[in-house]
Protein backbone atom coordinates (compact mmCIF):
# COMPACT_ATOMS: atom_id res chain seq x y z
CA UNK A 1 0.00 0.00 0.00
CA UNK A 2 2.79 2.30 0.60
CA UNK A 3 4.80 1.31 -1.96
CA UNK A 4 1.43 1.97 -4.44
CA UNK A 5 0.72 5.33 -2.88
CA UNK A 6 4.42 6.46 -3.06
CA UNK A 7 4.06 5.75 -7.10
CA UNK A 8 0.75 7.48 -7.50
CA UNK A 9 2.00 10.75 -5.83
CA UNK A 10 5.10 10.66 -8.10
CA UNK A 11 2.89 10.34 -11.17
CA UNK A 12 0.93 13.19 -9.65
CA UNK A 13 3.56 15.32 -9.33
CA UNK A 14 5.22 14.31 -12.91
CA UNK A 15 1.77 15.34 -14.21
CA UNK A 16 1.68 18.69 -12.12
CA UNK A 17 5.34 19.66 -13.62
CA UNK A 18 4.77 19.25 -17.24
CA UNK A 19 1.61 21.32 -16.99
CA UNK A 20 3.05 23.92 -14.31
CA UNK A 21 6.30 24.04 -16.15
CA UNK A 22 5.41 25.82 -19.29
CA UNK A 23 3.47 27.84 -17.93
CA UNK A 24 5.76 29.02 -15.26
CA UNK A 25 8.45 29.61 -17.56
CA UNK A 26 5.88 31.85 -19.96
CA UNK A 27 4.73 33.71 -16.82
CA UNK A 28 8.34 34.73 -15.92
CA UNK A 29 9.10 35.32 -19.28
CA UNK A 30 6.14 37.75 -19.41
CA UNK A 31 7.46 39.68 -16.52
CA UNK A 32 10.78 40.85 -18.10
CA UNK A 33 9.49 43.45 -20.80
CA UNK A 34 11.41 46.16 -18.72
CA UNK A 35 14.91 45.02 -18.76
CA UNK A 36 16.49 43.92 -15.51
CA UNK A 37 13.53 43.89 -13.53
CA UNK A 38 10.68 41.69 -12.95
CA UNK A 39 7.59 44.19 -13.95
CA UNK A 40 3.93 44.11 -15.13
CA UNK A 41 4.63 46.36 -18.13
CA UNK A 42 3.56 43.68 -20.73
CA UNK A 43 0.19 43.31 -18.88
CA UNK A 44 -0.52 46.77 -18.77
CA UNK A 45 0.48 47.27 -22.46
CA UNK A 46 -1.52 44.88 -23.37
CA UNK A 47 -4.84 45.86 -21.17
CA UNK A 48 -4.17 49.48 -22.57
CA UNK A 49 -4.38 47.92 -26.11
CA UNK A 50 -7.85 49.40 -27.47
CA UNK A 51 -7.75 46.30 -29.92
CA UNK A 52 -7.34 43.98 -26.66
CA UNK A 53 -10.70 45.52 -25.11
CA UNK A 54 -12.58 45.69 -28.31
CA UNK A 55 -12.04 42.18 -29.23
CA UNK A 56 -12.40 41.01 -26.23
CA UNK A 57 -15.77 42.25 -25.74
CA UNK A 58 -16.70 41.31 -28.65
CA UNK A 59 -15.85 37.71 -28.04
CA UNK A 60 -17.89 37.66 -24.58
CA UNK A 61 -20.83 39.35 -26.36
CA UNK A 62 -20.30 36.70 -28.43
CA UNK A 63 -19.95 33.92 -25.98
CA UNK A 64 -23.19 35.26 -24.01
CA UNK A 65 -25.42 35.33 -26.87
CA UNK A 66 -23.85 31.36 -27.65
CA UNK A 67 -24.63 30.42 -24.39
CA UNK A 68 -28.48 31.66 -24.58
CA UNK A 69 -28.85 30.24 -27.86
CA UNK A 70 -27.39 27.03 -26.65
CA UNK A 71 -29.51 26.49 -23.31
CA UNK A 72 -32.94 27.45 -25.87
CA UNK A 73 -31.95 24.37 -28.20
CA UNK A 74 -30.34 21.86 -26.07
CA UNK A 75 -32.76 21.81 -22.98
CA UNK A 76 -35.78 21.74 -24.75
CA UNK A 77 -34.11 19.01 -27.41
CA UNK A 78 -32.42 16.63 -24.37
CA UNK A 79 -35.76 16.53 -22.19
CA UNK A 80 -38.50 15.91 -24.85
CA UNK A 81 -35.47 12.78 -26.45
CA UNK A 82 -35.50 11.89 -22.67
CA UNK A 83 -39.30 11.76 -22.00
CA UNK A 84 -40.93 11.29 -25.35
CA UNK A 85 -38.16 9.61 -27.45
CA UNK A 86 -36.07 7.57 -25.73
CA UNK A 87 -34.99 5.55 -28.49
CA UNK A 88 -33.63 8.66 -30.84
CA UNK A 89 -30.74 9.52 -27.42
CA UNK A 90 -28.07 7.49 -29.81
CA UNK A 91 -28.79 9.18 -32.53
CA UNK A 92 -28.89 12.65 -30.70
CA UNK A 93 -25.57 11.59 -29.00
CA UNK A 94 -24.01 10.85 -32.33
CA UNK A 95 -24.68 14.13 -33.95
CA UNK A 96 -23.41 16.69 -30.71
CA UNK A 97 -20.26 14.00 -31.06
CA UNK A 98 -19.56 15.22 -34.57
CA UNK A 99 -17.92 18.97 -34.18
CA UNK A 100 -15.37 16.96 -32.21
CA UNK A 101 -14.47 14.93 -35.60
CA UNK A 102 -15.47 17.42 -38.18
CA UNK A 103 -12.41 20.10 -37.77
CA UNK A 104 -13.76 23.80 -37.50
CA UNK A 105 -11.81 24.79 -40.78
CA UNK A 106 -14.33 22.17 -42.91
CA UNK A 107 -17.06 23.72 -40.68
CA UNK A 108 -16.23 27.69 -41.49
CA UNK A 109 -15.49 26.64 -45.63
CA UNK A 110 -19.06 24.68 -45.46
CA UNK A 111 -20.88 27.84 -44.69
CA UNK A 112 -18.74 30.46 -46.97
CA UNK A 113 -20.12 28.15 -49.65
CA UNK A 114 -23.48 28.38 -48.20
CA UNK A 115 -23.92 31.23 -47.11
CA UNK A 116 -21.90 33.42 -49.47
CA UNK A 117 -23.04 37.04 -51.20
CA UNK A 118 -24.68 34.90 -54.08
CA UNK A 119 -26.13 31.81 -52.39
CA UNK A 120 -29.98 32.03 -51.46
CA UNK A 121 -29.36 33.39 -47.63
CA UNK A 122 -26.14 36.20 -47.85
CA UNK A 123 -25.17 36.15 -44.30
CA UNK A 124 -21.68 37.03 -45.34
CA UNK A 125 -23.11 39.74 -47.15
CA UNK A 126 -23.48 42.36 -43.85
CA UNK A 127 -21.68 42.45 -40.39
CA UNK A 128 -24.83 41.25 -38.24
CA UNK A 129 -25.16 38.21 -40.21
CA UNK A 130 -21.32 37.18 -40.41
CA UNK A 131 -21.81 37.65 -36.54
CA UNK A 132 -24.77 35.86 -36.24
CA UNK A 133 -23.42 32.96 -38.68
CA UNK A 134 -20.38 33.09 -36.68
CA UNK A 135 -22.75 32.91 -33.07
CA UNK A 136 -24.41 29.52 -34.63
CA UNK A 137 -20.93 28.00 -35.42
CA UNK A 138 -19.80 28.41 -31.49
CA UNK A 139 -23.03 26.62 -30.74
CA UNK A 140 -22.22 24.31 -32.75
CA UNK A 141 -18.43 23.72 -31.39
CA UNK A 142 -20.25 23.63 -28.02
CA UNK A 143 -22.52 21.32 -28.65
CA UNK A 144 -21.06 18.34 -27.06
CA UNK A 145 -19.93 19.98 -23.92
CA UNK A 146 -23.54 21.68 -23.50
CA UNK A 147 -25.27 18.86 -24.62
CA UNK A 148 -23.56 16.14 -22.04
CA UNK A 149 -23.87 18.63 -19.55
CA UNK A 150 -27.33 19.15 -19.45
CA UNK A 151 -28.07 15.75 -20.14
CA UNK A 152 -26.40 14.92 -16.85
CA UNK A 153 -28.51 16.97 -15.24
CA UNK A 154 -31.23 15.56 -16.72
CA UNK A 155 -30.30 12.09 -15.67
CA UNK A 156 -29.87 12.88 -11.84
CA UNK A 157 -33.91 13.86 -11.54
CA UNK A 158 -36.89 12.24 -12.13
CA UNK A 159 -37.97 14.00 -15.55
CA UNK A 160 -41.19 11.89 -15.98
CA UNK A 161 -42.54 12.08 -12.54
CA UNK A 162 -42.32 16.09 -11.93
CA UNK A 163 -43.89 16.75 -15.36
CA UNK A 164 -46.64 14.32 -14.95
CA UNK A 165 -47.09 16.46 -11.22
CA UNK A 166 -46.91 19.82 -13.29
CA UNK A 167 -49.24 18.74 -15.82
CA UNK A 168 -51.40 17.45 -13.03
CA UNK A 169 -51.70 20.70 -11.72
CA UNK A 170 -52.38 22.88 -15.03
CA UNK A 171 -48.83 23.65 -16.18
CA UNK A 172 -48.43 24.17 -20.22
CA UNK A 173 -45.33 23.17 -21.61
CA UNK A 174 -43.68 26.57 -21.26
CA UNK A 175 -44.40 26.84 -17.16
CA UNK A 176 -43.18 22.66 -17.21
CA UNK A 177 -39.49 23.53 -18.98
CA UNK A 178 -39.42 27.26 -17.19
CA UNK A 179 -40.24 26.95 -13.67
CA UNK A 180 -39.85 22.76 -13.49
CA UNK A 181 -37.11 21.15 -15.53
CA UNK A 182 -34.62 24.18 -16.37
CA UNK A 183 -34.02 24.95 -12.16
CA UNK A 184 -33.88 21.58 -11.58
CA UNK A 185 -31.05 21.25 -14.34
CA UNK A 186 -29.25 24.81 -13.85
CA UNK A 187 -26.08 23.20 -12.11
CA UNK A 188 -25.68 21.59 -15.20
CA UNK A 189 -26.81 24.51 -17.44
CA UNK A 190 -24.20 26.44 -15.48
CA UNK A 191 -21.52 23.75 -16.15
CA UNK A 192 -22.03 23.68 -20.05
CA UNK A 193 -22.44 27.20 -20.34
CA UNK A 194 -18.97 27.90 -18.45
CA UNK A 195 -17.00 25.36 -20.97
CA UNK A 196 -18.68 27.24 -23.77
CA UNK A 197 -17.74 30.64 -22.67
CA UNK A 198 -14.05 29.06 -22.50
CA UNK A 199 -14.34 27.94 -25.96
CA UNK A 200 -15.50 30.96 -27.80
CA UNK A 201 -13.14 33.45 -25.91
CA UNK A 202 -10.00 30.97 -27.41
CA UNK A 203 -11.22 30.15 -30.79
CA UNK A 204 -9.49 31.12 -33.43
CA UNK A 205 -10.43 29.25 -36.93
CA UNK A 206 -14.09 30.44 -37.26
CA UNK A 207 -13.62 33.95 -36.31
CA UNK A 208 -10.53 34.23 -38.64
CA UNK A 209 -11.94 32.85 -41.46
CA UNK A 210 -15.19 34.58 -41.35
CA UNK A 211 -12.70 38.03 -40.47
CA UNK A 212 -14.67 38.84 -37.45
CA UNK A 213 -12.98 40.94 -34.73
CA UNK A 214 -12.55 38.42 -32.04
CA UNK A 215 -10.08 37.60 -29.29
CA UNK A 216 -8.54 34.25 -30.74
CA UNK A 217 -7.27 36.25 -34.13
CA UNK A 218 -5.87 39.00 -31.85
CA UNK A 219 -4.32 36.70 -29.80
CA UNK A 220 -2.61 35.06 -33.38
CA UNK A 221 -1.95 39.13 -34.50
CA UNK A 222 -0.29 40.34 -31.40
CA UNK A 223 2.18 36.91 -31.40
CA UNK A 224 3.27 37.54 -34.93
CA UNK A 225 4.43 41.17 -34.12
CA UNK A 226 5.27 41.20 -30.27
CA UNK A 227 7.63 39.58 -28.01
CA UNK A 228 6.29 40.03 -24.17
CA UNK A 229 2.55 41.08 -24.90
CA UNK A 230 1.63 37.50 -26.31
CA UNK A 231 3.26 36.16 -22.99
CA UNK A 232 1.08 37.83 -21.36
CA UNK A 233 -1.88 37.61 -22.92
CA UNK A 234 -1.47 33.45 -22.95
CA UNK A 235 -1.02 34.08 -19.09
CA UNK A 236 -4.29 35.98 -19.46
CA UNK A 237 -6.58 33.29 -21.83
CA UNK A 238 -5.29 30.31 -19.18
CA UNK A 239 -6.48 32.35 -16.24
CA UNK A 240 -10.00 33.08 -18.04
CA UNK A 241 -10.01 29.32 -19.11
CA UNK A 242 -9.01 28.15 -15.14
CA UNK A 243 -11.50 30.39 -13.68
CA UNK A 244 -14.33 28.81 -16.06
CA UNK A 245 -13.41 25.68 -14.88
CA UNK A 246 -13.26 27.00 -10.83
CA UNK A 247 -16.74 28.41 -11.63
CA UNK A 248 -17.96 24.82 -12.65
CA UNK A 249 -16.79 23.90 -9.38
CA UNK A 250 -18.30 26.36 -7.26
CA UNK A 251 -21.29 26.21 -8.73
CA UNK A 252 -21.49 22.93 -7.90
CA UNK A 253 -20.88 22.52 -4.87
CA UNK A 254 -23.19 25.64 -3.70
CA UNK A 255 -25.90 25.67 -6.16
CA UNK A 256 -29.26 24.60 -4.68
CA UNK A 257 -30.12 21.14 -5.10
CA UNK A 258 -33.35 19.48 -6.16
CA UNK A 259 -34.98 18.24 -3.57
CA UNK A 260 -35.20 14.43 -3.15
CA UNK A 261 -37.76 12.07 -4.87
CA UNK A 262 -39.76 9.75 -2.67
CA UNK A 263 -39.81 6.49 -3.47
Amino acid sequence: MKANRFWSWAFLALGVLYFALPLIGTFEFSMKMRRGVYSLDAYWAVLADPRFQATFTYSVMMALATIVVGVLLVVPTAYWVRLKLPGWRPYLEFVTLLPLVIPPIVIVFGYIRLYNTSSWLPLTGTALGTNILLMFGYVVLSLPYMYRAVDTGLRAIDVRTLTEAAESLGAGWLTIMWRVILPNVLVAVLSGAFLTFAIVIGEFVLAALLNRPAFGPYLQLIGANRAYEPAALAVIAFAITWGCMALIQVVSRFAPRAPTQPH
